[in-house]
């Protein structure tokens, strides 16, 4: 398996690092021939090419069989006519990387306000609300004043209908229970038309539960009782905020992994941002983007049907696990290592079990 590695901007580089490290021991432990190749994104990329992405990049991860992509400075990049283009929203949209999957669960030895909980949010990736994907060129954000801008929403039925099955495939390896999130009570049409769709595809999976919460009374729900749910699936700027809200309950954005896939590519991409207050200061948890490295090793697994694969996902995850349990983590998780460090200890007891 050949994995493009983009170490990102800020944190990247660090947090990277670790990933780098945990897939070089999973692939010694489970013989998994990893080809780790190392690429350029975002700011170097814009200070070496002219561009924070290139068409060349895009054919050398077309051909390779995953993508690990660092965390990104998006919001510092405004003109795409001047080579700032967001990777994440490039990479999704040229991959057709339709469903984001983002699970959050609690660890015992972390602290938090909630329930133990584990649950997974499955959130459209294409369409939806974000301005940068939503038309074949251009934005579908409109200045029509100085004091007037209209922001378009797509919603098809073809993404509808590909990210419902992605959630109930997902339900039936989990607890088999689907909750739909969305607003139809005044995106009629739009909203309307997604639970719908969600609700048919379900009649193919009769064994999954059904339900479904309008977004507001949502937020409230998880905040209370996140233990109540197992799959979450919904459209792409509710899913972003939920996911967010989810990995934070579990104690730290940073345990959030995320995995964005598609028919035939997968990318690997830690939940959260660049974090550039805290870069080069060996502090930040690199949790995130060695879990979202788990998932696509199991995504790779899945699709070729190659055990080792799944079986080296898990394993890494157990091994994130017994870090947390042994308090062999980063500060925002009550731990006193930094990032590197963590690495090493994730070495020193992944090749011991």
């Amino acid at each position: 398996m050949k994995i493009i590695i983009i170490p990102g901007d800020g944190i990247g580089p660090e947090t990277m690092a670790v990933t780098t490290q945990v897939l070089e021991s999973a692939s010694a432990k489970f013989n998994l021939g990893l080809v780790l190749e190392q690429e350029i994104a975002g700011h170097s990329s814009l200070e070496k090419y002219g561009s924070t992405v290139t068409s060349i990049l895009l054919e050398k991860v077309k051909a390779a069989n995953g993508l690990m992509l660092g965390p990104m400075a998006t919001y510092d990049f405004k003109d795409e006519s001047k080579g700032e283009i967001n990777p994440s929203k490039f990479f999704r949209k040229e991959l057709d990387l339709f469903a984001n999957i983002r699970p959050s669960r609690t660890y015992p030895k972390v602290p938090t306000c909630v329930k133990p909980f584990d649950l997974a949010v499955v959130r459209e990736n294409t369409e939806g609300f974000y301005a940068d994907r939503n038309i074949e060129s251009g934005g579908s954000e409109m200045l029509i004043t100085p004091d007037v801008v209209i922001s378009l929403r797509r919603i098809t039925r073809q993404c509808c209908e590909r990210i419902a099955k992605a959630a109930f495939e997902l339900a039936m390896t989990r607890k088999k229970h689907i909750t739909i999130v969305h607003k139809a009570n005044v995106l009629k049409i739009g909203d309307g038309m997604f639970i719908e769709i969600c609700k048919a595809i379900g009649q193919n999976y009769p064994q999954v539960q059904i339900d479904d919460f309008i977004v507001d009374a949502m937020m409230a729900h998880v905040v209370r009782a996140p233990e109540r749910f197992d799959t979450i699936v919904t459209t792409n700027m509710f899913g972003d905020i939920l996911s967010d809200l989810t990995a934070e309950l579990s104690g730290s954005l940073g345990l959030g992994g995320s995995l964005n896939a598609g028919e035939q590519y997968a990318m690997g991409q830690a939940a959260h941002g660049s974090a550039p207050d805290i870069a080069g200061k060996d502090i930040a948890n690199p949790f995130s983007l060695v879990l979202s490295a788990a998932m696509l090793l199991n995504w790779h697994g899945q699709k070729t049907t190659q055990v080792q694969f799944t079986d080296a996902s898990k394993a890494i995850e157990k091994c994130v696990g017994l870090l947390i349990d042994s308090g062999e983590v980063t500060r925002d998780i009550g731990g006193n290592l930094g990032t590197k460090a963590v690495g090493d200890s994730f070495v020193r007891h992944f090749s011991k079990g």
